[in-house]
């Protein structure tokens, strides 16, 4: 059995969960809006390719969040290790997409216009899917 200090209620791993999405997505804007101050201009043309790029991930980030909180209270037990809030599913895309952004900015191959409105709309996306979880799954209710 675990230490009980690291078990949470079911509605506690959703709140988690969704703080993780909205910190992270936090974060990545905030390396997209400081690539869009580096560059010095912000054209109509960025604009929408960051609102594109938002769409199509929030789309899935939000498919996402709430399948993550219908498995979450799916769960027989009333409490759960911390770590459960996320599936080995998510914790691999979580991998993957925080390794290949870390290696797309160090290696130079993407210029600073593709940085800045990607992980904006990137940004923007996860942190609304993570208010999304915590408004839908924990205030709503």
């Amino acid at each position: 059995m675990f230490c009980k200090m690291f078990l949470l209620s079911k509605k506690a791993l959703i709140i988690f969960a969704g703080c993780i999405w909205l910190f992270a997505g936090i974060n990545v804007a905030r390396l997209g809006i400081w690539a869009y101050l580096a560059i010095g201009s912000l054209s109509i043309i960025n604009c929408l390719l960051s609102l594109l790029v938002f769409a199509l991930f929030g789309r899935m980030f939000f498919k996402i969040s709430a399948k993550n909180a219908l498995r979450i209270n799916a769960f027989a037990e009333e409490r759960k290790p911390i770590w459960d809030f996320f599936n080995l599913k998510a914790y691999c895309i979580m991998a993957i997409m925080m390794g290949g952004g870390i290696w797309l900015r160090s290696s130079g191959l993407a210029p600073t216009v593709f940085i800045a409105f990607f992980y904006t709309g990137l940004g923007c996306a996860l942190a609304l899917a993570g208010l999304y979880q915590l408004y839908a799954h924990v205030i709503k209710k």
